[in-house]
C-alpha cells in the first residue's frame, strides 16, 4: 500500500513538473457556473418563475410552509390543554401538510432539473468553443475543474472570462 502511494505522489509531482516545465499557464475552471451565470440562463430562469404552473407550484409551497408553522405554534402554545382526539387530529394533519409540501418540493425540483438540463445541452457547444478559444488564447496547458480543486488563487479561475465570452457568443 506504501509502495501504491509512493508511485502515485511521484507520478503526480513527475506530471506536475512537466506542466510547469511546459511553460503554459494551469488555470481552474466551474463550467456549470460559467454556463449558469449568462444571461441565456439568467432570462430562462427568470421566465420560468413567471410561468402560471411554476408560480403557482412556489404560491402553494410557501402557503404549507405557513400553514405548518402556524399549526405548530398552535401546538405550541395550546397543545398541553388538549385532549388525545385533538393532540391525534393535529399530528395527523401536519403529517398530511408535510407530505404536501414535500411533494410539492419534489414537482419544483424536476421543473428546475428540467430547465437546468435544457439550458446546459442549449449552450453546451459554444460553451465548448468558448472555453477552447480561452485555452488558445490564454496559453493554458492545464485546465482543472474547480470541482476537483480544494485551493486555488482567484488568478488561475477562468470561469468569468468563460461567461463572459459565452455571452458573447449567445447574444
Amino acid at each position: 500500500m506504501r509502495i501504491a502511494k509512493l508511485l502515485l505522489i511521484t507520478l503526480a509531482v513527475s506530471f506536475t513538473s512537466s506542466v510547469l516545465a511546459a511553460e503554459g499557464n494551469i488555470a481552474v475552471v466551474d463550467f456549470g457556473k460559467a454556463i449558469f451565470a449568462t444571461e441565456v440562463a439568467k432570462n430562462r430562469l427568470k421566465q420560468k418563475k413567471g410561468e402560471s404552473g411554476y408560480a403557482a407550484l412556489s404560491a402553494k409551497y410557501e402557503s404549507t410552509v405557513a400553514d405548518m408553522k402556524a399549526l405548530k405554534q398552535e401546538i405550541d402554545t395550546k397543545g398541553m390543554t388538549w385532549s388525545t382526539e385533538q393532540a391525534t387530529e393535529a399530528q395527523k394533519k401536519m403529517e398530511f401538510l408535510r407530505a404536501d409540501l414535500e411533494l410539492t418540493t419534489r414537482k419544483i425540483q424536476t421543473d428546475q432539473q428540467a430547465l437546468q438540463n435544457s439550458i446546459v445541452q442549449e449552450l453546451r457547444p459554444k460553451a465548448g468553443e468558448a472555453l477552447q478559444e480561452l485555452i488558445d488564447e490564454e496559453g493554458i496547458v492545464l485546465l482543472i475543474s474547480a470541482e476537483a480543486v480544494v485551493t486555488a488563487a482567484p488568478s488561475l479561475d477562468v470561469t468569468a472570462k468563460l461567461t463572459d465570452r459565452l455571452n458573447k457568443k449567445t447574444q
